[in-house]
């Protein structure tokens, strides 16, 4: 193993002890313990516009060219072996914040991206976590993590995880049900394990 994976958190929900943090915390923690490096934003308490569709990431500027609050978490996905993002489910979908993360990794495509097999400027082999939740039962939004993992894949994301919790109704619900830590623990054990072996 060549160095500490590298894994980069980026917390989408406006309640910063809300449920998806807290699974999110509990996988960092596991991680952290197996000697990874981590380092988290939360989104919430960061300035930032969403994506602005100037193109000027096509053009000169090589990424996102905004000069936010959201700078500094996407020069960390550049550098991530893995990237864990965590949100609840509002309206069906991910929250706002986290929605206007992933619109901003558009500057991450290369110029004529579309032409190109959306080839991005990100290296391949890169591993995402998906942590969601919701007070719905599990028939409802299933097909959101399918939505922005594939979207991710492009981006060199080959590898993804899903630690999905439903019928939470209560904003610190997580915390009482230890199937969904072991579930935490188990993803980053298993990511860990497999740098290793690599």
């Amino acid at each position: 193993m060549a160095g500490k994976m590298n894994i980069v958190a980026v917390l989408g929900s406006p309640r910063l002890k809300g449920n998806s943090s807290f699974i999110a915390g509990r996988f960092l923690r596991t991680a952290k313990a197996l000697g990874a490096a981590t380092r988290t934003f939360e989104l919430n308490k960061l300035s930032y516009r969403g994506c602005q569709a100037c193109e000027a990431c096509k053009k000169k500027a090589g990424m996102c060219s905004l000069e936010d609050g959201l700078k500094p978490a996407l020069e960390a996905v550049r550098e991530a072996d893995v990237l864990l993002l965590a949100s609840p489910i509002y309206y069906g979908d991910l929250s706002s914040q986290l929605k206007g993360f992933i619109d901003r990794t558009y500057g991450f495509f290369t110029p004529g991206f579309r032409a190109n097999g959306h080839k991005s400027r990100l290296p391949s082999g890169k591993t995402l976590v998906f942590v969601l939740t919701q007070g719905a039962s599990p028939k409802h939004f299933e097909g959101v993590f399918e939505r922005y993992a594939g979207m991710l894949k492009y981006h060199g994301f080959t590898r993804s995880f899903l630690i999905r919790a439903c019928e939470l109704v209560g904003p610190r619900d997580a915390r009482s049900h230890k199937e969904l830590l072991k579930l935490a623990d188990k993803a980053a054990t298993e990511i860990i394990s497999s740098r290793r072996k690599g």
